[in-house]
Protein backbone atom coordinates (compact mmCIF):
# COMPACT_ATOMS: atom_id res chain seq x y z
CA UNK A 1 0.00 0.00 0.00
CA UNK A 2 1.37 3.44 -0.95
CA UNK A 3 2.43 5.70 1.89
CA UNK A 4 4.00 9.10 2.44
CA UNK A 5 6.64 9.81 5.03
CA UNK A 6 6.99 13.44 6.07
CA UNK A 7 10.54 14.21 7.21
CA UNK A 8 11.29 17.40 9.08
CA UNK A 9 14.58 19.24 8.50
CA UNK A 10 17.38 18.99 11.02
CA UNK A 11 17.18 21.00 14.21
CA UNK A 12 19.70 23.48 12.85
CA UNK A 13 17.20 24.72 10.27
CA UNK A 14 13.96 26.49 11.14
CA UNK A 15 10.93 26.62 8.91
CA UNK A 16 10.14 30.21 9.74
CA UNK A 17 13.66 31.50 9.12
CA UNK A 18 13.82 33.68 5.99
CA UNK A 19 16.15 32.63 3.22
CA UNK A 20 17.95 35.97 3.31
CA UNK A 21 18.39 38.30 6.24
CA UNK A 22 15.57 40.83 5.84
CA UNK A 23 17.56 43.61 7.53
CA UNK A 24 20.41 43.23 5.05
CA UNK A 25 18.21 43.58 1.97
CA UNK A 26 17.70 47.05 0.58
CA UNK A 27 14.25 48.06 -0.68
CA UNK A 28 13.57 47.47 -4.36
CA UNK A 29 11.60 50.66 -4.96
CA UNK A 30 8.34 52.51 -4.41
CA UNK A 31 4.86 51.36 -5.50
CA UNK A 32 3.41 53.01 -8.61
CA UNK A 33 0.90 55.77 -7.77
CA UNK A 34 -1.51 54.45 -10.41
CA UNK A 35 -1.45 50.66 -10.05
CA UNK A 36 0.78 49.85 -7.06
CA UNK A 37 3.29 47.76 -9.00
CA UNK A 38 6.74 47.90 -7.35
CA UNK A 39 9.08 50.26 -9.23
CA UNK A 40 12.83 49.77 -9.26
CA UNK A 41 14.89 52.74 -8.06
CA UNK A 42 16.10 53.75 -11.54
CA UNK A 43 12.86 53.06 -13.46
CA UNK A 44 11.43 56.14 -15.16
CA UNK A 45 8.21 54.35 -16.15
CA UNK A 46 6.02 51.77 -14.44
CA UNK A 47 6.54 48.34 -16.11
CA UNK A 48 2.85 47.49 -15.57
CA UNK A 49 0.89 50.60 -16.63
CA UNK A 50 3.58 52.82 -18.18
CA UNK A 51 3.00 55.82 -15.88
CA UNK A 52 5.97 58.18 -15.66
CA UNK A 53 7.63 57.94 -12.25
CA UNK A 54 9.29 60.50 -9.99
CA UNK A 55 11.78 58.56 -7.90
CA UNK A 56 12.04 59.73 -4.30
CA UNK A 57 15.42 59.73 -2.63
CA UNK A 58 14.12 58.75 0.79
CA UNK A 59 13.80 55.09 1.63
CA UNK A 60 10.45 53.89 2.97
CA UNK A 61 10.35 52.73 6.55
CA UNK A 62 8.11 50.35 8.39
CA UNK A 63 5.91 53.14 9.74
CA UNK A 64 3.26 52.20 7.18
CA UNK A 65 3.16 48.68 8.59
CA UNK A 66 2.92 49.77 12.23
CA UNK A 67 0.17 52.36 11.56
CA UNK A 68 -2.19 49.98 9.78
CA UNK A 69 -5.50 48.75 11.24
CA UNK A 70 -6.34 45.07 11.50
CA UNK A 71 -9.79 43.54 11.12
CA UNK A 72 -11.07 40.00 11.58
CA UNK A 73 -14.26 38.66 10.01
CA UNK A 74 -16.33 36.63 12.47
CA UNK A 75 -18.15 34.98 9.57
CA UNK A 76 -15.30 33.46 7.48
CA UNK A 77 -12.32 34.00 9.79
CA UNK A 78 -10.21 36.13 7.43
CA UNK A 79 -7.96 38.85 8.91
CA UNK A 80 -7.25 41.88 6.75
CA UNK A 81 -4.90 44.82 7.19
CA UNK A 82 -5.93 48.22 5.85
CA UNK A 83 -4.98 51.88 6.04
CA UNK A 84 -5.59 53.71 9.35
CA UNK A 85 -8.05 56.21 7.83
CA UNK A 86 -10.59 53.50 6.94
CA UNK A 87 -13.50 53.86 9.38
CA UNK A 88 -15.83 51.08 8.26
CA UNK A 89 -15.12 47.72 6.78
CA UNK A 90 -16.93 44.95 4.88
CA UNK A 91 -15.22 41.58 4.45
CA UNK A 92 -14.06 41.24 0.81
CA UNK A 93 -14.33 37.43 0.99
CA UNK A 94 -17.89 36.88 2.22
CA UNK A 95 -19.48 40.38 2.04
CA UNK A 96 -20.12 40.26 5.77
CA UNK A 97 -20.26 43.25 8.12
CA UNK A 98 -19.55 41.05 11.14
CA UNK A 99 -16.01 42.31 11.55
CA UNK A 100 -14.10 43.38 14.64
CA UNK A 101 -10.98 45.48 14.89
CA UNK A 102 -7.97 43.82 16.49
CA UNK A 103 -6.26 46.04 19.02
CA UNK A 104 -2.83 44.50 18.56
CA UNK A 105 -1.12 42.88 15.63
CA UNK A 106 -0.83 39.12 16.02
CA UNK A 107 2.68 37.70 16.25
CA UNK A 108 2.69 35.92 12.90
CA UNK A 109 5.48 35.22 10.48
CA UNK A 110 6.42 38.21 8.36
CA UNK A 111 5.89 37.87 4.58
CA UNK A 112 9.07 37.16 2.67
CA UNK A 113 8.09 37.90 -0.94
CA UNK A 114 5.53 39.99 -2.79
CA UNK A 115 4.30 40.49 -6.36
CA UNK A 116 2.89 43.93 -7.14
CA UNK A 117 -0.39 44.67 -8.88
CA UNK A 118 0.10 44.76 -12.65
CA UNK A 119 -3.64 45.19 -13.38
CA UNK A 120 -5.11 48.58 -12.51
CA UNK A 121 -8.37 49.04 -10.64
CA UNK A 122 -10.02 50.37 -13.80
CA UNK A 123 -8.90 47.35 -15.82
CA UNK A 124 -10.17 44.95 -13.15
CA UNK A 125 -13.53 46.71 -13.04
CA UNK A 126 -13.82 46.52 -16.83
CA UNK A 127 -13.08 42.80 -16.72
CA UNK A 128 -15.92 42.37 -14.25
CA UNK A 129 -18.34 44.31 -16.42
CA UNK A 130 -17.45 42.22 -19.45
CA UNK A 131 -17.72 38.99 -17.47
CA UNK A 132 -21.09 39.77 -15.85
CA UNK A 133 -22.50 41.01 -19.17
CA UNK A 134 -21.85 37.67 -20.87
CA UNK A 135 -25.10 35.65 -21.09
CA UNK A 136 -26.85 38.56 -19.39
CA UNK A 137 -30.28 37.30 -20.47
CA UNK A 138 -29.97 34.45 -17.94
CA UNK A 139 -29.01 36.84 -15.12
CA UNK A 140 -31.67 37.78 -12.54
CA UNK A 141 -33.26 41.12 -13.38
CA UNK A 142 -33.01 42.41 -9.81
CA UNK A 143 -29.22 42.06 -9.63
CA UNK A 144 -28.00 45.61 -8.90
CA UNK A 145 -24.91 46.05 -11.04
CA UNK A 146 -23.86 49.49 -9.82
CA UNK A 147 -23.77 48.33 -6.22
CA UNK A 148 -21.77 45.23 -7.13
CA UNK A 149 -19.08 47.17 -8.97
CA UNK A 150 -18.37 49.27 -5.86
CA UNK A 151 -17.56 46.14 -3.88
CA UNK A 152 -14.45 45.18 -5.88
CA UNK A 153 -11.27 45.45 -3.82
CA UNK A 154 -7.60 44.83 -4.51
CA UNK A 155 -6.15 42.58 -1.81
CA UNK A 156 -2.71 41.10 -1.22
CA UNK A 157 -3.46 37.47 -0.33
CA UNK A 158 -1.06 35.18 1.58
CA UNK A 159 0.23 32.06 -0.16
CA UNK A 160 2.65 29.43 1.11
CA UNK A 161 5.27 28.26 -1.37
CA UNK A 162 7.22 25.08 -0.61
CA UNK A 163 10.20 23.27 -2.07
CA UNK A 164 11.32 19.78 -1.03
CA UNK A 165 13.11 16.63 -2.11
CA UNK A 166 11.01 13.50 -2.73
CA UNK A 167 12.80 10.15 -2.42
CA UNK A 168 10.69 7.12 -3.34
CA UNK A 169 10.90 3.35 -3.24
CA UNK A 170 8.57 1.76 -5.79
CA UNK A 171 7.46 -1.70 -6.84
CA UNK A 172 5.26 -2.82 -9.74
CA UNK A 173 4.58 -5.58 -12.21
CA UNK A 174 6.03 -4.58 -15.58
CA UNK A 175 4.55 -5.79 -18.85
CA UNK A 176 6.22 -6.03 -22.27
CA UNK A 177 4.31 -6.70 -25.47
CA UNK A 178 5.21 -9.44 -27.92
CA UNK A 179 3.33 -10.72 -30.96
CA UNK A 180 2.55 -14.15 -32.31
CA UNK A 181 1.16 -15.17 -35.68
CA UNK A 182 -2.25 -16.81 -35.55
CA UNK A 183 -3.92 -18.75 -38.36
CA UNK A 184 -7.69 -18.59 -38.71
CA UNK A 185 -10.43 -19.33 -41.23
CA UNK A 186 -13.12 -16.99 -42.46
CA UNK A 187 -15.31 -16.41 -45.50
CA UNK A 188 -14.56 -13.99 -48.29
CA UNK A 189 -17.00 -11.74 -50.08
CA UNK A 190 -18.12 -14.63 -52.31
CA UNK A 191 -18.85 -16.93 -49.38
CA UNK A 192 -15.83 -19.14 -49.85
CA UNK A 193 -13.86 -20.43 -46.84
CA UNK A 194 -10.35 -19.01 -46.77
CA UNK A 195 -7.39 -19.34 -44.42
CA UNK A 196 -5.63 -16.19 -43.20
CA UNK A 197 -3.08 -15.10 -40.59
CA UNK A 198 -3.01 -12.23 -38.15
CA UNK A 199 -0.74 -10.77 -35.43
CA UNK A 200 -1.98 -11.25 -31.87
CA UNK A 201 -0.58 -9.10 -29.05
CA UNK A 202 0.51 -10.89 -25.89
CA UNK A 203 1.99 -9.44 -22.67
CA UNK A 204 4.82 -10.87 -20.62
CA UNK A 205 4.79 -9.80 -16.97
CA UNK A 206 7.53 -9.73 -14.33
CA UNK A 207 7.99 -7.99 -10.95
CA UNK A 208 10.33 -5.04 -10.64
CA UNK A 209 11.27 -2.50 -7.96
CA UNK A 210 13.60 0.47 -7.68
CA UNK A 211 14.26 3.99 -6.41
CA UNK A 212 13.29 7.41 -7.71
CA UNK A 213 13.97 10.95 -6.51
CA UNK A 214 12.92 14.39 -7.67
CA UNK A 215 13.05 17.95 -6.30
CA UNK A 216 9.70 19.75 -6.31
CA UNK A 217 8.98 23.46 -6.01
CA UNK A 218 6.66 26.23 -7.14
CA UNK A 219 3.31 24.95 -5.84
CA UNK A 220 1.27 27.66 -4.08
CA UNK A 221 -1.06 26.88 -1.19
CA UNK A 222 -3.61 29.50 -0.17
CA UNK A 223 -2.96 30.84 3.32
CA UNK A 224 -6.45 32.35 3.46
CA UNK A 225 -9.57 30.66 4.79
CA UNK A 226 -11.52 33.13 2.67
CA UNK A 227 -9.91 31.74 -0.49
CA UNK A 228 -10.26 27.93 -0.48
CA UNK A 229 -7.55 26.00 -2.31
CA UNK A 230 -10.03 24.88 -4.97
CA UNK A 231 -10.77 28.51 -5.83
CA UNK A 232 -7.09 29.44 -5.60
CA UNK A 233 -6.30 26.80 -8.25
CA UNK A 234 -8.71 28.49 -10.65
CA UNK A 235 -6.95 31.85 -10.46
CA UNK A 236 -3.46 30.46 -10.98
CA UNK A 237 -0.85 30.67 -12.36
CA UNK A 238 1.22 33.53 -11.01
CA UNK A 239 4.52 34.43 -12.64
CA UNK A 240 6.75 33.55 -9.69
CA UNK A 241 10.04 34.86 -11.17
CA UNK A 242 8.52 38.33 -10.60
CA UNK A 243 8.63 37.86 -6.81
CA UNK A 244 10.42 40.62 -4.90
CA UNK A 245 11.59 40.77 -1.32
CA UNK A 246 8.76 42.05 0.86
CA UNK A 247 8.81 45.63 2.08
CA UNK A 248 5.84 47.26 3.90
CA UNK A 249 5.45 50.14 1.43
CA UNK A 250 4.38 47.72 -1.31
CA UNK A 251 1.03 47.51 0.50
CA UNK A 252 0.36 51.25 0.55
CA UNK A 253 -3.19 51.90 -0.67
CA UNK A 254 -4.14 48.21 -0.74
CA UNK A 255 -5.78 45.74 1.59
CA UNK A 256 -3.64 42.83 2.73
CA UNK A 257 -4.72 39.67 4.52
CA UNK A 258 -2.96 37.96 7.38
CA UNK A 259 -2.58 34.24 6.82
CA UNK A 260 -5.27 32.21 8.60
CA UNK A 261 -4.01 28.79 7.43
CA UNK A 262 -0.91 27.83 9.38
CA UNK A 263 2.26 26.63 7.72
CA UNK A 264 1.91 23.03 8.89
CA UNK A 265 -1.62 22.71 7.49
CA UNK A 266 -0.46 24.20 4.17
CA UNK A 267 2.51 21.82 4.14
CA UNK A 268 0.18 18.81 4.31
CA UNK A 269 -1.77 20.10 1.29
CA UNK A 270 1.44 20.70 -0.66
CA UNK A 271 2.92 17.29 0.15
CA UNK A 272 -0.23 15.55 -1.04
CA UNK A 273 0.08 17.45 -4.33
CA UNK A 274 3.79 16.61 -4.66
CA UNK A 275 3.08 12.97 -3.81
CA UNK A 276 0.59 12.78 -6.70
CA UNK A 277 3.20 14.31 -9.01
CA UNK A 278 5.79 11.83 -7.74
CA UNK A 279 3.46 8.91 -8.50
CA UNK A 280 2.99 10.22 -12.05
CA UNK A 281 6.73 10.71 -12.50
CA UNK A 282 7.49 7.21 -11.22
CA UNK A 283 4.88 5.75 -13.58
CA UNK A 284 6.47 7.61 -16.51
CA UNK A 285 9.90 6.38 -15.38
CA UNK A 286 8.95 2.67 -15.44
CA UNK A 287 10.40 0.48 -18.23
CA UNK A 288 8.33 -1.79 -20.46
CA UNK A 289 5.11 -1.12 -22.35
CA UNK A 290 2.64 -1.21 -19.46
CA UNK A 291 2.45 -1.87 -15.73
CA UNK A 292 0.07 -2.84 -12.94
CA UNK A 293 0.05 -2.87 -9.14
CA UNK A 294 2.28 0.20 -8.77
CA UNK A 295 3.08 1.06 -5.13
CA UNK A 296 5.11 4.12 -4.19
CA UNK A 297 6.49 4.91 -0.73
CA UNK A 298 7.78 8.49 -0.60
CA UNK A 299 9.99 10.30 1.90
CA UNK A 300 10.08 14.13 1.84
CA UNK A 301 13.13 16.00 3.13
CA UNK A 302 15.03 19.30 2.68
CA UNK A 303 11.76 21.19 3.16
CA UNK A 304 11.82 24.96 2.68
CA UNK A 305 8.91 27.40 2.75
CA UNK A 306 8.24 31.01 1.77
CA UNK A 307 5.30 33.20 2.72
CA UNK A 308 4.28 35.30 -0.29
CA UNK A 309 1.75 38.09 -0.78
CA UNK A 310 0.10 37.90 -4.21
CA UNK A 311 -2.24 40.45 -5.83
CA UNK A 312 -5.91 39.55 -6.34
CA UNK A 313 -8.99 41.67 -7.01
CA UNK A 314 -11.94 40.28 -5.07
CA UNK A 315 -15.62 41.05 -5.55
CA UNK A 316 -17.95 39.21 -3.18
CA UNK A 317 -21.69 39.80 -3.01
CA UNK A 318 -24.80 38.14 -1.66
CA UNK A 319 -27.83 37.27 -3.73
CA UNK A 320 -30.71 35.51 -1.98
CA UNK A 321 -28.53 34.48 0.97
CA UNK A 322 -25.81 32.94 -1.19
CA UNK A 323 -22.29 34.38 -1.57
CA UNK A 324 -20.88 34.77 -5.09
CA UNK A 325 -17.28 35.71 -5.88
CA UNK A 326 -15.48 37.18 -8.85
CA UNK A 327 -11.67 37.17 -8.80
CA UNK A 328 -9.08 38.81 -11.02
CA UNK A 329 -5.45 37.74 -10.88
CA UNK A 330 -3.82 41.11 -10.17
CA UNK A 331 -0.67 40.12 -12.05
CA UNK A 332 -1.93 38.30 -15.17
CA UNK A 333 -5.53 39.54 -15.46
CA UNK A 334 -7.00 36.02 -15.43
CA UNK A 335 -10.68 36.09 -14.33
CA UNK A 336 -12.73 33.43 -12.55
CA UNK A 337 -16.02 33.52 -10.72
CA UNK A 338 -19.58 32.37 -10.34
CA UNK A 339 -22.73 34.37 -10.90
CA UNK A 340 -26.41 33.83 -10.07
CA UNK A 341 -28.74 32.55 -12.76
CA UNK A 342 -32.44 33.14 -13.23
CA UNK A 343 -33.95 29.67 -13.40
CA UNK A 344 -37.24 31.16 -14.50
CA UNK A 345 -35.57 32.60 -17.59
CA UNK A 346 -33.64 29.37 -18.20
CA UNK A 347 -36.87 27.36 -17.92
CA UNK A 348 -38.60 29.77 -20.28
CA UNK A 349 -35.78 29.34 -22.79
CA UNK A 350 -35.99 25.54 -22.55
CA UNK A 351 -39.77 25.61 -23.04
CA UNK A 352 -39.36 27.91 -26.04
CA UNK A 353 -36.83 25.57 -27.65
CA UNK A 354 -39.06 22.54 -27.01
CA UNK A 355 -42.05 24.33 -28.55
CA UNK A 356 -40.05 25.36 -31.62
CA UNK A 357 -38.75 21.80 -32.12
CA UNK A 358 -42.30 20.41 -31.74
CA UNK A 359 -43.64 22.89 -34.29
CA UNK A 360 -40.89 21.97 -36.76
CA UNK A 361 -41.63 18.25 -36.37
CA UNK A 362 -45.35 18.90 -36.76
CA UNK A 363 -44.74 20.99 -39.86
CA UNK A 364 -42.60 18.27 -41.45
CA UNK A 365 -45.24 15.62 -40.64
CA UNK A 366 -48.02 17.72 -42.19
CA UNK A 367 -45.92 18.38 -45.28
CA UNK A 368 -45.36 14.62 -45.76
CA UNK A 369 -49.11 13.94 -45.50
CA UNK A 370 -50.00 16.49 -48.10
Amino acid sequence: MAEIEFIEPSSSARFDDPIIDQEAVAPHGQPCDACGCPIEADDKFCPACGLAQVVEAAIATESHETNQRHFRCDNCGSEVTTDPDQRSYVCPFCDSTYVVELQQRTNRQRPEFVIGFGVTREQALEKFREWIAANSWFRPGDLKMAILADKQRGVYLPFWSFSMLAESRWSATIGEYWYRTETYTTRDSKGNTVTRTRQVQETEWWPLSGNHHHYYAGYLVSGSKGLPQQLAERIKPFNLPALKRYEPYYLAGWLSEEYSIEREAALQICQQQFYQREQSNVAAFLPGNTYRGLEVSTRFSSINSDLCLLPVYILSYRYRDKVYRFLVNGQTGKCVGDKPLSWKRISAAIVTVVVIVALVILGVALAQNV
